[in-house]
């Protein structure tokens, strides 16, 4: 208990931190009563309680989430199914890996031309480029659970002439759901990144789309309250994932 009374105090310790160098770096760059003035950690959090008062960002955040959810489910369709087949051939993994590399390593924001004018503009493109964000840690999440499944379990299921369902369904899935939780955990922190760029393709609401129209009426204390709000749901959704995680590890 008294460890995680500590853990908790340092970790509230590091926040205070950086609220010190924010409104550091904010005074000593710039003049008080100037531009600068704007971002300041004082106005962003007086913007903050305005913008939550007037009920219109909760608009916003929840069609951002919903690109989030449905961007992930996507990734969880592909990436799963995908993952247990490369885990569970050598042949196969031998074949893709090099184009799953590849691919991983091209940035989704790379994509944004191409599909905008495959797709044009609207909710498709960023569903794809969600949705390919997400897929490779998913992916080879999933894949590398199935590779450090204990051998005994896959020998005593064929010992007991399970077929290759039962075994799938009964073995395989129940070992690997840590490693696709892992693989979660880490494609929604790319996601959140991905989500506010994509969210300049020319849709009407989301986050991305409220920081774009703050920054053109030069509203900057909300466009510095948005940042701050976007830093606190991608908070709140990594801790969701890595609770999930935590109960299913730990039981």
């Amino acid at each position: 208990m008294r460890g995680h009374i500590v853990h908790g105090a340092l970790g509230l310790a590091g926040l205070a931190a950086l609220l010190l160098l924010w409104w550091a770096g904010v005074h000593l760059f710039g003049a008080a009563d100037g531009l600068s003035a704007r971002f300041s950690p004082q106005a962003t959090l007086h913007s903050l309680v305005e913008l939550l008062g007037q009920g219109e960002v909760y608009g916003h955040i929840w069609v951002s989430l919903k690109r989030i959810l449905i961007g992930l489910l996507l990734a969880l369709l592909i990436g799963v199914p995908l993952g247990l087949l490369v885990g569970s051939y050598r042949h196969l993994e031998a074949a893709t890996t090099p184009a799953f590399q590849f691919l991983r390593m091209i940035s989704p924001l790379s994509w944004m031309p191409v599909v905008v004018m495959l797709m044009g503009v609207g909710d498709q493109p960023i569903y794809f480029l969600l949705a390919f964000a997400a897929l490779w840690p998913i992916l080879l999440n999933t894949a590398a659970g199935v590779r450090q499944l204990d051998p005994r379990w896959l020998q005593l299921s064929r010992s007991l002439s399970a077929t290759r369902w039962e075994t799938l369904r009964k073995v395989i899935v129940p070992g690997v759901i840590g490693h696709v939780l892992t693989g979660v955990r880490l494609a929604i922190g790319i996601l959140w990144i991905v989500l506010v760029p994509c969210e300049m393709l020319g849709v009407s609401a989301g986050l991305g789309y409220f920081i774009l129209d703050t920054r053109d009426r030069l509203a900057y204390s909300e466009l510095m309250a948005m940042v701050l709000l976007i830093g606190v749901l991608g908070f709140m959704l990594d801790a969701l994932a890595r609770g999930l995680h935590r109960r299913w590890v730990h039981g």
